[in-house]
Formats: structure tokens, C-alpha cells, sequence
């Protein structure tokens, strides 16, 4: 919504995009000392981009000024990002508005509206932006003109040419579980498996699906190796940026460019408003039905509930739009964490729950702390700096620690099964009535 913003001049990336403009009072309610301030004095009320700022700051302070104080003037140089706190507050609103008032069910309905949506705006932007850069063979090697062959060949793409591999062999082995156990795991994703009519609805379900994610995800690599060839010079940490900065490019000179650009960027809001929506849903349920009422109010009524789940949402929602009021850069790595943090602690349990009539409650309980035990303890490992020396994958410094090359989340997956499958043999097997009702077309009767 930032960049769609009519007349923003947010589509600039060169030097007249302003990142930075420092004023007196930004320093003063920044509790910067005055000598230091002294020295920012010809800086003020001019607009830099951040190489610039950054540059300017280092040629007037000193050594000690730079390093205690430079942090605070970065923020406090910040201008306030008007247009990306409106597009979130209309986000907000229409997202938490539409999900409060329909629940569940508005959260599976409007997933599958935004799902079309999707699609549609996913092969028309395909379309496009090959037609733009002219074809496919043109975009890669395009691309690797302005990026390097490292581009296009592995061990992949080194941006500040310092060795790194960003994909070596162990870590492309992993992507082949990375995104298929990390929708499997999800609680917004297994929240709306509920939605199926039956078990034959859901397995119908699963062949649609699989088409429906090739033509969503092979078109989308094509669409940014054309992106990386139309929009060579996009900032670091604004990669999220590239869909609506095609969207908007490559329809300029249609006729009729803005509707066609308002219904491809209806695609990444599609996608985010379902998620979103989903896990809305999944924590509001959790708060009340798990905590609230299984530990709190065992007694409480259907009015009750109804109402602390609404309060849970505009809360929820509240608390994120606070979050995000200063988005984070590599806003990747969050997803990536978050996903495979999730896969590692529900996709085993999950499936032992549907397939081994031997599982046990104990079984699962152990896989799932096992499975985020093992994720959390490898980020943290991350974070403490074991493995820097090794540079693999991207460029953040919220990173796991990649044990032989491989992605946390085979880790995490192969430690919750051994936790799952050996704690469930050593316990009490579960009630054979029980399993039989679960698991049999004619359940064992009753004796």
C-alpha cells in the first residue's frame, strides 16, 4: 500500500529517496550530548540515503561518538514512514474487523477468495514481467550482469563477496523439507483442515493442492530472477518490496495499468490476509479455550467465551501492529524461524497421531518439546556465534547454527521422532476402544 500510494514517490531508489533527515529537536529527544550534536549541526534538515548518512556520520564524529551514539541518531534521524503506518492501520482494521465478526469461518472463505486471487495475479504478473525483460533466457543473464554468476550457479549469490556459499549442498537438501513440513506444521494451517467436509473432501484436497502450489511457486521464482534483472539496484533488507515494485512497473504503460497492477498486488495481500486471519483464529481459540476455560472458568458460558474471543483478537492484532510499527529487515529469517519452529514441534505428533494406533499422550508431549527444544537450542547456538566462521546461507545475523550444513529443522524433526516413538513404547499403550473408534471403519465393540 506504501509504494501503491498515488504520487508517494516511494518508487525511487536513487539518491532522492530521503532515508535519513536529521533535525535538532530529533537529537534533543534523543538525549544526544550537546557536543556531540555540535558536530551533526550541518547535517540538519537535509535528506540522505543511508550509505550517504552513514558516511556523513563517520567523517564528523569521532571513533568513541560513532560507536556509543550512532544507533540512537540512526533512529532518531528516522522520518515518520506516514504511508506505511496508514497501509498498516487499513491492513489492521480489515483483517481483524472481517475476522472478529465472521470467526472461523470468514478465515476459511476469505482464504479461499485470496487463494484465487492469488493465482490469478501470480500468472498475470509471470506474464508481464517476462514480457518486460524478454524471456527467460534474457532475464538470467541479465541477472547475472548486474549481480554475478554466482547468480545462477552454485554454491549461490555472495553480495558482499567475502566466500560465502548461500546454498551449499546440506542446506539445498534441506529445502526440499523446509517448505513442505513447514505448512504441514503450521496451527493456522491445520486449523483450516478442519474445514473439510471429509476425509474424501481432504484428500481431493491434497492432488488440488499440489497443482495449485506449482503454479504458484514456480511462476514466483521465475517473476524475481526478472526481478533481479528489471530492479538490479534494490536495497538491502527491501527485498520484500520487488512484487509490488513489478506490479507497478511493468503495467505503467497499459491501458488500464492500475487496475491490472491493483489486482496483482492483490496476490501478496491475498496471501498475508489469510495467514494472518488463520492465526487470529488459532491463538484467540488457544487463550480461551485452552487457558481460560480449561484452567480458569471451567463453567463459563457460550456469551462468555464468545466475547473474550473478540477481546483476544483486537488484542492479538493490536499487539502486532505494534510490532511492526518499525518492520524488521530480512523479514525472511522471521518466516523461516517461525515456520520450521512450528514444523519441528507439530508435524510428529500430528502425524503419529493420524497414523500409529500405538502413540501415546506422553509420546506426543515429548515429541513436541524434544522437536523445540532441539530448534530453539540451535538458534541460540546461532545467536552465542558458534558456526559464524562458517558462511553459508543469508546474510543476517539472525541465523541457527547449521550442524553439518543442514537447516535446524531435520534436526529438530529426526530428534522429536526418536523422542516420539521411544517415550510412546515405554508408556501405557492407549485404550484399544478409543484407538478403534479412531482408526476403524467398524469400531471393535465394547465389552
Amino acid at each position: 500500500m506504501k509504494l501503491a500510494w498515488p504520487s508517494s514517490g516511494t518508487l525511487a531508489l536513487s539518491e532522492d529517496a530521503a532515508a535519513y533527515q536529521l533535525t535538532a529537536d530529533a537529537l534533543a529527544e534523543a538525549k544526544i550530548p550537546s557536543v556531540t550534536a555540535a558536530r551533526l549541526a550541518p547535517l540538519f534538515d537535509r535528506g540522505f540515503t543511508d550509505k550517504e548518512f552513514k558516511s556523513e556520520l563517520a567523517f564528523l564524529l569521532t571513533t568513541d561518538e560513532l560507536e556509543r551514539y550512532q544507533p540512537k541518531i540512526l533512529v532518531a534521524a528516522q522520518p515518520v514512514d506516514w504511508l506505511f503506518l496508514i497501509g498498516l492501520a487499513v491492513f489492521t482494521v480489515t483483517v481483524v474487523g472481517y475476522t472478529v465478526l465472521g470467526g472461523f469461518l470468514a478465515a476459511v472463505w476469505t482464504d479461499l477468495f485470496q487463494s484465487v486471487m492469488m493465482l490469478v495475479g501470480v500468472l498475470v504478473l509471470l506474464g508481464l514481467a517476462l514480457g518486460a525483460v524478454g524471456g527467460m533466457e534474457q532475464a538470467t543473464l541479465r541477472a547475472v550482469k548486474v549481480t554475478g554468476p554466482d547468480f545462477a550457479f552454485g554454491p549461490g549469490f555472495d553480495p558482499r563477496h567475502e566466500g560465502r556459499q548461500y546454498l551449499p549442498l546440506g542446506l539445498a537438501f534441506s529445502f526440499f523439507w523446509v517448505w513442505v513440513y513447514a505448512g504441514l506444521g503450521s496451527p493456522a494451517g491445520m486449523v483450516r483442515v478442519m474445514a473439510g467436509k471429509s476425509t474424501e473432501v481432504i484428500r481431493k484436497s491434497i492432488f488440488l493442492l499440489s497443482g495449485y502450489n506449482a503454479l504458484i511457486y514456480l511462476p514466483l521464482v521465475i517473476i524475481c530472477v526478472c526481478g533481479r534483472a528489471l530492479v538490479p539496484d534494490l536495497p538491502p533488507g527491501k527485498t520484500d518490496e520487488i512484487i509490488p515494485r513489478l506490479a507497478l512497473e511493468t503495467t505503467a504503460q497499459l491501458t488500464g495499468g492500475s487496475f491490472v497492477a491493483g489486482l496483482i498486488l492483490a496476490a501478496p495481500f491475498g496471501a498475508v490476509m489469510a495467514t494472518v486471519s488463520s492465526y487470529l483464529v488459532v491463538i484467540a481459540s488457544g487463550l480461551v479455550r485452552d487457558v481460560y476455560q480449561r484452567f480458569i472458568n471451567p463453567d463459563a458460558g457460550t456469551h462468555d467465551l464468545r466475547r473474550l474471543s473478540y477481546i483476544a483478537m483486537v488484542l492479538v492484532g493490536a499487539i502486532a501492529v505494534v510490532a511492526n510499527i518499525r518492520p524488521v529487515a530480512y523479514l525472511q529469517a522471521i518466516v523461516v524461524f517461525s515456520g520450521t519452529g512450528a514444523a519441528a514441534t507439530f508435524c510428529v505428533p500430528a502425524l503419529m497421531l493420524a497414523f500409529w494406533r500405538r502413540a501415546t499422550l506422553p509420546g506426543m508431549l515429548s515429541a513436541m518439546l524434544c522437536g523445540t527444544g532441539t530448534m530453539v537450542g540451535l538458534y541460540v547456538l546461532g545467536f552465542l556465534g558458534y558456526g559464524s566462521n562458517v558462511l553459508i546461507g543469508p546474510v543476517t545475523t539472525f541465523r541457527p547454527y547449521f550442524l553439518l550444513d543442514v537447516d535446524p529443522l531435520l534436526w529438530g524433526l529426526a530428534v522429536s521422532l526418536a523422542a516420539g516413538v521411544s517415550v510412546s513404547m515405554c508408556t501405557s499403550p492407549p485404550d484399544k476402544a478409543l484407538v478403534s473408534r479412531l482408526f476403524d471403519a467398524e469400531p471393535t465393540p465394547v465389552s
